[in-house]
């Protein structure tokens, strides 16, 4: 009985190592980042992952177009607002979201979901995103900007221009700019 137990739990730490050096490595190379904004009682926080592009076709081939992307890597990105947000003319309510995307080529869809899934995508299922649709709380429409410019990591920053606010996406050529303003 002894060396039963000794050999499952030999092999559960065996797991356990594994399963820790596949996410050590994976974030190594998508390195995990914070964008913040906070004035006049307004708080968000985003936390989402860095991948590089690596001289990769980034969208329309490593990011397929017309299918859920978790919008990073490794985790689903979230997003959190302590003020009710007002984003393309629809109410999003304080709270923490998880933040996906479906880019195309001219435009992408940016959704906020109620759900925080633990990983981005669903191993059991091919490796599909983790999005629940019936959770969804926000989608709105965003048009793509090709830029000179050249983000070699994926970057999410916040901008403000008066009473205005940005929720800037940028990858490789890519640049998507969602606005919003605070709804009191």
């Amino acid at each position: 009985m002894k060396k039963i137990l000794l050999m499952a739990g030999l092999v559960i730490a065996v797991i356990v190592a594994l399963a820790l050096t596949v996410i050590y490595k994976t974030k190594n190379h998508s390195p995990g980042s914070i964008t913040s904004y906070e004035d006049d009682n307004l708080k968000i926080f985003v936390f989402y992952n860095r991948p590089y592009t690596k001289g990769r076709v980034i969208f329309g081939g490593l990011v397929p177009y017309g299918k859920t992307w978790r919008t990073g890597a490794n985790e689903p990105t979230v997003f959190e607002t302590n003020k009710q947000l007002l984003i393309g003319g629809k109410k999003l309510k304080p709270g923490r979201y998880s933040l996906w995307t479906v880019p195309n080529e001219r435009s992408w869809q940016v959704v906020f979901n109620d759900r925080i899934p633990a990983w981005g995508i669903n191993v059991l299922n091919h490796g599909n995103p983790s999005r629940d649709p019936e959770t969804d709380a926000l989608i709105i429409d965003v048009p793509v900007m090709i830029t000179e410019k050249q983000f070699e990591q994926f970057t999410i920053s916040i901008d403000k221009a008066e009473d205005m606010f940005e929720l800037v996406l940028a990858w490789d050529k890519t640049l998507v700019a969602v606005p919003f303003s605070v709804n009191e």
